[in-house]
């Protein structure tokens, strides 16, 4: 049975200046430190507890360690205040200062407060409803989780060979929660680690970019007669060369703008209460678009505001529910900003799901959610590539086209952490494998990847 959860979601003000304040804060400012250390803990617990099922103790044992060395001393020294019934988990971080909170809601997961944040109601458009969690459980996979294995495949027993070595002698490095192996549209492998299990959902990290392009892909298909316009358009004039910038520019990481840093860093955002239209779109033009590779949180968060001007009636979640991944929650930013750079979660099936939406070529149930060429935009190395990488970079996706014994057409999402999405259409094979990894030990994606698709040839 099909049920749905409404959507009352009641988000809070902060007064301007004390958001400002902290946009403008010294680096080396101790009291910023813990204020961000409070909330990336208040974010992490809500949405490991309310979005994922996990218990504190997971909590503080897999998303609390091997984090930013910034604030990994200062985490644990703050007590969280968990509110179960209100879904709310508030962080002290100051004297004289109210605590970091982060609020949960059903359709999008839980929302970090600004730094400095008091308790008002704040109007918020409604939000379609959506499924809850589970709802589609007794459905056939891939909607449900029903009959999911099909006989074993060619090579089976060398496929659990190769993927032995994760949970056993650690051979590809990391700290592996989980392993999926989807073959011919059925799962055929899939492992976990203790206290996780098909149901645990974990933060993608910049898989989430991956998702971005596949809800720009989906706002694309469903709505043809769509305006992308430039999110600068409304905040500046046509003199802004900002404006020249395109969706494409974006998803390729090639929009010649400045940004925090490059990589997986905007602190603002993840972790200091910021809006993304208040940092994603404060940083000025230094090269033609276009021409250099660049890869930025900024350009996906970009993206996603276009796609949601573009149609403001249409949500991530809309397209989770008809992939059956209900249990995956795109968090938005206190302002209803979908955070699509990093601030997903979902679990390994589910993101199995959105890579058989892939192989499917953007079909699914007899509908097209993706536009017919949405695959091999994705995929293609079209724009400016990353230098001095061994991997190369598509719309969102990373592509391991120069990848020996690895089929040229994979493309992947990637993040940190060790989360990754790894699509192979020519062998109609999705590789899931979620983890815990530190800066020292990383997963070797693509010693893993070569050894799969070795064992699914064999």
């Amino acid at each position: 049975m099909r049920r749905t959860i409404s959507l009352a979601v009641k988000l809070l003000a902060v007064p301007a200046l004390l958001t400002a304040t902290l946009a403008s804060s010294q680096v080396d400012d101790p009291t910023r430190l813990r204020a961000f250390a409070a909330g990336y803990k208040a974010q992490f617990i809500c949405s490991g507890l309310f979005n994922g099922g996990k218990t504190l103790k997971q909590i503080e044992r897999d998303e609390l360690t091997g984090i930013y060395d910034e604030i990994a001393r200062i985490v644990p020294e703050l007590t969280a205040d968990i509110d179960s019934a209100g879904k709310t988990v508030r962080v002290a971080f100051s004297d004289g200062m109210p605590p970091r909170t982060a609020i949960h809601n059903p359709a999008t997961g839980c929302t970090s407060m600004p730094t400095g944040w008091i308790a008002k109601p704040m109007r918020q458009a409604p939000q379609p409803s959506r499924l809850a969690p589970g709802a589609l459980d007794a459905e056939r996979w891939p909607m449900g989780d029903m009959n999911v294995r099909r006989d074993a495949p060619p090579g089976m027993n060398a496929i659990e060979r190769a993927i032995a070595p994760v949970f056993g002698d650690n051979a590809f490095g990391g700290k592996t929660s989980a392993i999926l192996l989807v073959k011919g549209g059925q799962i055929v492998a899939e492992e976990y680690a203790l206290g996780h299990d098909k149901h645990t959902s974990q933060r993608t990290w910049s898989v989430a970019k991956s998702m971005a392009a596949t809800y720009v892909g989906y706002v694309k298909q469903m709505k043809h007669d769509a305006r992308w316009v430039p999110p600068y358009t409304t905040l500046t004039n046509s003199a802004d060369p900002r404006n020249d910038v395109t969706l494409n520019h974006y998803l390729r990481m090639a929009s010649g703008m400045l940004s925090d840093t490059a990589g997986n860093r905007t602190d603002h955002v993840y972790m200091g209460g910021a809006s993304v239209t208040q940092r994603a779109l404060q940083w000025p033009l230094i090269r033609k678009p276009g021409v250099r590779f660049r890869y930025a949180n900024n350009d996906s968060l970009i993206a996603t505001l276009m796609a949601r001007e573009a149609a403001p009636e249409l949500h991530p979640h809309q397209l989770f529910d008809k992939l059956g991944m209900t249990r995956t929650f795109a968090e938005t930013d206190w302002h209803g900003n979908y955070i699509l750079s990093s601030q997903v979660w979902t679990t390994s099936r589910d993101l199995a799901r959105m890579g058989l939406l892939y192989l499917k070529g953007g079909m699914w149930n007899g509908e097209r959610l993706l536009p017919e060429n949405w695959r091999e935009y994705v995929s293609s190395p079209s724009g400016p590539q990353p230098e001095g990488r061994p991997f190369g970079y598509g719309a969102q996706f990373w592509l391991m086209n120069k990848s020996e014994g690895i089929p040229k057409d994979t493309f992947a999402g990637f993040g940190n952490r060790g989360q990754f999405l790894v699509i192979v259409p020519s062998m109609d094979m999705v590789i899931v494998r979620r983890g815990y990894d530190s800066r020292g030990n990383r997963f070797d994606i693509e010693a893993f990847t070569r050894a799969v698709v070795a064992a699914a040839k064999s």
